[in-house]
């Protein structure tokens, strides 16, 4: 799945900003923020994707 994919390579991308974060670094706590609203909206389109999987799946009543 592409968006896993995303997610995975942006969590990878934040982690040494949160590194320098919690060192004090204001610029890099900046940086952790964006990218943690873009891993949560990357995670909110692979749940609406798994939930559509999960419909298409079901049998018509």
């Amino acid at each position: 799945m592409q968006e896993y994919d995303r997610l995975r390579a942006l969590v990878d991308e934040v982690a040494e900003d949160i590194r320098k974060a919690e060192g004090g670094n204001k610029a890099a706590g900046t940086r952790v923020r964006k990218l943690m609203q873009d891993i949560k909206n990357v995670a909110q389109e692979i749940r609406k994707n798994i939930l559509n999987i999960r419909d298409e799946d079901k049998p018509s009543s």
